[in-house]
């Protein structure tokens, strides 16, 4: 063969190469490895939002041990790629997850060509089982609506409001509506105040810690939600929580006491804000986050132990948010995850509260009044050896740090599409900066604001658990989850068919 027919015949296989790569979802032709015995009276979900491989990682690098959801028997990994993009958002990974199905980006509980197709938590509950659906951001977010929800757009949340109503699921908690009013005015059929619809369905709406912990079984139907909603009618983050805030933990357990009955449930926990603290690059807040998390994991781990023949729990995330790197140039090969223990606050309230007031009070001071500040809340120094103390301010960290400053106190926003979006993000410019600081002298990096299209890790203990170990993709979690629950399902190129209910 001539030189020429070489270099062809490369530049095929590279074409090839590509187009598989941009079209994954017609790449797929496997069998899928499902469970074949008893089915479970009980299964678990945990979904961590943007919970990758390095932040799991660095999670337990920071507790010095390991979480319960890397103590599992099987571990497997898992594809996360969408119909229409090779990296995912939560509404198309949601809806693979809990529907066996890819789909293009935004849309929930449907194929690219808007035929719904139904999710293991609605077959879940036509099996006659209780269901629980749980979030720390607003339950009507993409991951929790892609359960009960069928819409061509993420952002219609009355239209998943109302679905929400419509649900007849049992329980569910974490955080608030995002538009049950209507006020995007984009709903497919307004049909008045979605919570009206949802209280009119039969379920109690509480939003007191007291109140809510005194729920019982025999109180029927429940959407809870915490007092405070920090921001988008999620929970505070992790570090941010008052005594009298609701933990995700705490809403686990709640649910798990709500739906236990003889026929069994299915309740889906999330743990939202772990990629919102990962868009934000803020270590300290993702790794609080996945504690509070896994802790979440570790009431359902209780339940199973006292049901351990009937139980299956799973443990997944929908994909990798930030391009979190566990290494930095600046520490070459040394890490300093103690560095990011005296971060006292999330990036969150910080920006909120601190940068805030500061700008009204100090609309004319310079950098150098406001690095007490930045010491206390961050634990960043300002003065001493930055050889041998991590915590110590670089000169050219020094120079970031106040041309951010700058830009913060004269109220610069940075978009998407201005040249300082790289540095920035769609984020305080100071407070980025300052976590940006602190996570790389920590031995932490980030290359975006945005998911990444890394395989992420799948975690089960339990009935039917062997399944999920080994590689596959995303689709294939939901199909393992209906064979554990008793599902034969008939799958085609489109997607999930249909359902067939076992005999348990």
């Amino acid at each position: 063969m001539t030189v020429y027919g070489k270099l062809r015949v490369v530049l095929l296989a590279f074409a090839v190469l590509a187009v598989s790569m941009a079209c994954p979802a017609f790449a797929k032709s496997k069998k899928v490895r499902v469970y074949t015995g008893k089915p479970a009276k009980y299964v678990f979900l945990f979904i961590g939002d943007g919970l990758g491989l390095p932040q799991r990682m660095a999670t337990e690098s920071y507790l010095g041990k390991k979480m319960m959801i890397d103590k599992m028997p099987a571990q497997g990994l898992t594809t996360t790629y969408a119909a229409d993009r090779f990296i995912t958002g939560s509404a198309a990974a949601g809806t693979a997850i809990a529907c066996a199905q890819k789909t293009n980006i935004g849309m929930l509980g449907m194929r690219p060509d808007q035929r719904h197709v139904k999710s293991v938590a609605e077959i879940a509950r036509d099996m006659g089982k209780k269901v629980g659906i749980v979030s720390s951001v607003s339950i009507d977010h993409a991951t929790p609506a892609a359960f009960y929800a069928h819409v061509p757009a993420r952002g219609q949340y009355y239209d998943i409001d109302v679905a929400l109503s419509e649900s007849n699921f049992d329980f569910f908690g974490g955080g608030g509506l995002k538009d049950p009013a209507n006020k995007r005015d984009n709903a497919a059929n307004y049909r008045g105040n979605a919570l009206d619809l949802i209280k009119k369905a039969g379920y109690r709406v509480v939003t007191e810690k007291d109140e809510f912990m005194s729920l019982k079984p025999s109180d029927g139907k429940v959407i809870a939600w915490n007092s405070w909603l920090q921001d988008s009618k999620a929970l505070p983050y992790a570090m941010d929580m008052r005594p009298q805030d609701i933990t995700l933990p705490e809403f686990t357990e709640k649910a798990i006491e709500m739906l236990d009955n003889s026929k069994g449930f299915f309740l889906m926990v999330e743990g939202g804000k772990i990629d919102w603290a990962c868009h934000a690059n803020d270590a300290a807040a993702f790794i609080q986050n996945t504690i509070a998390f896994d802790d979440a994991v570790s009431r359902a781990v209780r339940f199973a132990e006292k049901h351990p023949e009937e139980t299956l729990i799973v443990v997944t995330g929908d994909h990798e948010c930030g391009g979190l790197t566990l290494g930095f140039a600046g520490t070459k090969y040394q890490s300093y995850f103690n560095a990011l223990k005296p971060q006292g606050i999330s990036f969150q309230q910080f920006t909120d509260e601190v940068v805030k007031l500061w700008k009204e009070e100090n609309p004319d001071q310079g950098f150098e009044s406001f690095q007490p500040t930045i010491t206390h809340y961050f634990g960043l120094k300002f003065e001493g050896d930055p050889k041998n103390d991590p915590m110590v301010v670089k000169d050219y960290q020094l120079a970031m740090l106040e041309q951010a400053y700058s830009r913060s106190m004269k109220g610069e926003e940075v978009k998407a599409d201005d040249e300082m979006y790289n540095l920035y993000g769609g984020y305080d410019p100071l407070t980025v900066t300052i976590t940006h600081v602190l996570n790389n002298n920590a031995g932490l990096g980030w290359t975006s604001f945005k998911h990444t299209g890394v395989p992420i890790s799948t975690s089960a203990m339990g009935v039917g658990s062997s399944v999920f170990e080994g590689y596959y993709d995303n689709t294939d979690v939901a199909l393992k989850l209906m064979s554990v629950l008793g599902v034969k399902a008939r799958v085609h190129k489109a997607g999930l068919d249909s359902v067939k209910f076992a005999a348990n």
